[in-house]
Parts: structure tokens; C-alpha cells; sequence
């Protein structure tokens, strides 16, 4: 009987195998080793693919594609000086083998010379015949070197050569969305399609094209051709269910994210967004059970503590809000967000030395939104560290200057300590970014708004503004 491709391709390795078995030799021609070579190495099996190499050379000693395999596995192990002493030998031996050039280019890369690696696989592509690798790795080289336009290049070369090889595909959609041309990769992605009209993977690419166009009709109509193609498409039911959820269609998203689920098993992602979905249409319970059912499926899933956070804060169950942010600054305690909400919520319970903290924490991983400072100097202020509460306006106050209500607190903290000399300078400085501003100062000290030298400084303000 017949094999087939599979079955014909795994029977040297199956013999192969069988020998490693037993004491026993058995003899393979030269393609067969290359091909038992291949499969190890294209399995991640280095171990085994050196075992075939150094039995491959000795039964084959001259073999010229088996010693190059041997220089591939030493460049991956970083044997570089070896693998480059051996290459000087191959060349001698044969000089018109692209695959020394490539190996050669191999090395160059490892060592961070990646034009060096390019010209050298310039010269593969000169002397080659099938010059559909070597575009895929110098595609790469200049993605190394953040040369988009040129790597976007080669990779299109690739499709070219193969309208199936899809890893390439999404390569030139890197690049056309790394350079924000999002126009050239619906173009490039259209002119596929006419080629390929059931090509799954490029309505999928078109509809994520559309959406960061803003272009919400266009993306749905290209997941739906997404899903023609392939009605089990898990990644276009999930990007379709994301578009009708920002177009505020709930219940239409739902069903999309339910169908990933009937296709294979549920991610934690999908959960996460059917309970987003709920929690929009004010099912909390529904909400509440697919939270816990993400991180039920993923406890390593940050996002999905922070989703149940948000919606005991909001409910105004505290004590539990706390838990579970906790639990999201476990997972990542560099996200200034999760530390921020920390400080919100120990604010509220009224744990401040916690909240202080927190929102010490928040800006030192960088987060300098005005309400921060704002709701770190409240904390001081519960606490009656009033120097504590100026210390972290005047650096709020750096971060905004434009904004009036940092130095009214400012100002009020300033007369409060009897400095009416700082206590007028920022008052000042908070009437001139717009005199009008004098109604929020009254609000937030209505005692202070009645000195004779406040008042003094609104008269001027006044007069100067009619």
C-alpha cells in the first residue's frame, strides 16, 4: 500500500528511533539523516538532532549538507567561533552554497551585526534558487534594525512567493502598523483578498485595520467574512464581539463571546469581557459571575481582580474592594493604576498611613494625574500633616500650573501656618490663571475668603477683569 507525505516522512525517523532502541546500526542515505535532522529541529529535540548529525557523518562523511546542518545546531548553541572555523572549510569545498552565507549571516546576527548579516544574505540571494527563506530572514534582520519599510518589503516578497505562508502575512501587518499606515496595510490586505477571496487570516487583519480607522461598519463586515470562511474562527467572533461592545451593542457582543466559548474551551479573556458586557447592560450578578469565572480560569489574570475591584468600589463594599485590589498588586505590583485604586479605597475605610502609601507608590511608578496629588494631599490633610499635604501640592503644582485649584489649596495652607506672605503669592497666582476662579477658592475656604488682605487681592482682580 501506498504512504502518504506524513507517513512517508516520519518513517526514517521511526527507524531511526527504533535503532537508538538497540545496539544495533542501521544505515541511512544522506536525505534521509537531513530529514531526520529537520524533525528534531524543527521540534525543538537538539539532543536528538546532534545524535543524527554525528551518526549521519560518520556514515556520510563528505556530505556537505549534513556538515552545514552541524554548523546550524553550534551557531543555536552559540559555538560561534567553531561553527565559523568550520564554515571557512565548507566554503573552500564548495563556495557557491547559500546556506554558508546564511549560517554566516546567522553568526553576524547572534553578534548584534545585523548589516553585516543583511550583506551577507544579499549574496545567499544572489547564488540561490529558492530564495523564499532568505527574504524571510532578511525580513527579519531588518526588524533587528527597526527598519520597517525594508522589512515590510522582503516580508511581502514571502506572500508573494506563497499566498499561504500566513507568519509572513502577519509580518507585513506588523510593519504596516507599526509605521501607522493603516491605510497601506487595507490596501495591501484588499489586494490579497482579491487573490485569496477565503482567506481567513486577512479578514481577520482587514477588520483590526478598520477598527483602528475608527471605521466600525467596515471591520464588522470583514469579521463576518472572517467567520464565512471559517465559521470557527474563535479570534474574529472575539474581535467582532470588541467592536459591537464600543459601539454599545451588548447583547450582540454577548453572543459572539458565547460562540468562543462553544468552540473551544473558555479563555479568562472572554469571560472577562461577558461579565464588562453585563456590568454595561446593570447585571451585576451576571457581572459578578463571569469576574469570578476569569480569574477562576487565570488567577495570574490582573485585570480580572481589578473588573471585580471596580465592582465592589462602586457598590461601595469597601473592606471587600480591598481584597481584591490586593490581589491585583500581587500579580503587578508595577502598575501605578492598581496602587492608585488601593489609595482610593484605604482612603474610604479610612485606613490613611495605607492610602499614604499608596499613592506614594502611584507616583513613583509614574502616575501624576492632577486627582492624585489632589486625593494623596486629602489624605494628609484627614490626617492633620498639613506640611505633608503642601510638600505634595507644590509637586502637583509643578505638574500643573495651569490648573487653579492646586495653589488656592495652596494658598490656603500657606495663611493657615500665618506665612501671608506664600499664602498671597499663590492665591495670586490662582486668580491669574482666570479671576473667575475666586468662587471655587471661596467654596473650599469660606473663612479664609474673609480676610481683609484676601479680599484686598479679589478687589484688585475684580477691577482689573471689567
Amino acid at each position: 500500500m501506498a504512504l502518504n507525505p506524513n507517513e512517508r516522512s516520519n518513517k526514517p525517523v521511526i527507524k531511526f528511533e527504533s535503532m537508538l532502541k538497540t545496539d544495533d546500526i542501521y544505515f541511512f542515505d544522506a536525505e534521509d539523516f537531513e530529514d531526520i535532522i529537520h524533525h528534531y529541529l524543527n521540534n525543538g529535540k537538539i539532543g536528538l538532532a546532534k545524535k543524527a548529525i554525528k551518526i549521519g557523518l560518520q556514515q556520510h562523511p563528505d556530505v556537505i549538507d549534513l556538515k552545514l546542518l552541524n554548523v546550524e545546531v553550534m551557531v543555536f548553541e552559540n559555538n560561534l567561533d567553531l561553527a565559523e572555523q568550520m564554515l571557512d572549510e565548507l566554503q573552500q569545498l564548495d563556495s557557491s552554497n547559500e546556506e554558508i552565507y546564511i549560517q554566516r549571516a546567522n553568526i553576524f546576527s547572534k553578534k548584534d551585526n545585523h548589516e553585516a548579516a543583511i550583506n551577507l544574505l544579499k549574496k545567499a540571494l544572489e547564488i540561490s534558487e529558492e530564495s523564499f527563506d532568505i527574504y524571510s530572514l532578511l525580513g527579519m534582520e531588518y526588524l533587528f534594525m527597526d527598519n520597517f519599510e525594508m522589512a515590510k518589503e522582503n516580508f511581502m516578497m514571502c506572500v508573494s512567493f506563497d499566498d499561504h505562508d500566513y507568519s509572513s502575512l502577519y509580518n507585513v501587518i506588523y510593519c504596516f502598523e507599526f509605521l501607522e499606515d493603516y491605510e497601506g496595510a487595507i490596501y495591501y490586505l484588499n489586494d490579497y483578498l482579491e487573490r485569496n477571496p477565503y482567506c481567513e487570516v486577512a479578514w481577520h487583519q482587514l477588520g483590526k485595520q478598520y477598527v483602528a480607522k475608527n471605521m466600525h461598519d467596515e471591520a464588522l463586515t470583514a469579521f463576518d467574512f472572517a467567520i464565512i470562511a471559517d465559521d470557527t474562527f474563535i479570534g474574529a467572533y472575539f474581535e467582532k464581539g470588541k467592536v459591537l461592545e464600543n459601539l454599545g451593542r451588548y447583547k450582540e457582543a454577548i453572543e459572539n463571546y458565547e460562540t468562543t466559548i462553544t468552540i473551544e474551551d473558555p479563555t479568562s479573556h472572554a469571560y472577562l469581557r461577558l461579565g464588562k458586557c453585563y456590568l454595561k447592560l446593570k447585571n451585576d450578578e451576571l457581572a459578578k459571575y463571569y469576574f469570578y469565572r476569569t480569574v477562576h480560569e487565570d488567577p495570574l489574570l490582573d485585570k480580572g481582580w481589578l473588573a471585580i475591584t471596580d465592582l465592589y468600589l462602586t457598590n461601595k463594599e469597601y473592606t471587600k474592594a480591598l481584597y481584591y485590589i490586593n490581589k491585583a498588586i500581587n500579580i503587578d505590583g508595577e502598575n501605578p493604576l492598581y496602587w492608585k485604586k488601593s489609595g482610593i479605597i484605604n482612603t474610604m475605610l479610612e485606613n490613611y498611613d495605607e492610602a499614604d502609601f499608596s499613592f506614594k507608590q502611584t507616583v513613583e511608578l509614574g502616575n501624576y494625574e492632577m486627582d492624585t496629588w489632589l486625593q494623596w494631599s486629602e489624605v494628609m490633610q484627614a490626617v492633620n500633616d498639613s506640611e505633608s499635604m503642601l510638600q505634595i501640592l507644590l509637586q502637583g503644582y509643578d505638574f500643573y500650573p495651569e490648573e487653579c485649584i492646586i495653589p488656592f489649596k495652596i494658598a490656603g495652607i500657606y495663611a493657615a501656618q500665618q506665612n501671608e506672605v506664600m499664602a498671597k503669592e499663590f492665591l495670586i497666582k490662582g486668580l491669574t490663571i482666570n479671576p473667575k476662579n475666586i468662587a471655587i477658592f471661596k467654596a473650599k475656604f469660606p473663612v479664609l475668603s474673609n480676610a481683609s488682605w484676601v479680599q484686598n487681592i479679589i478687589l484688585k482682580f475684580d477691577k482689573a477683569s471689567r
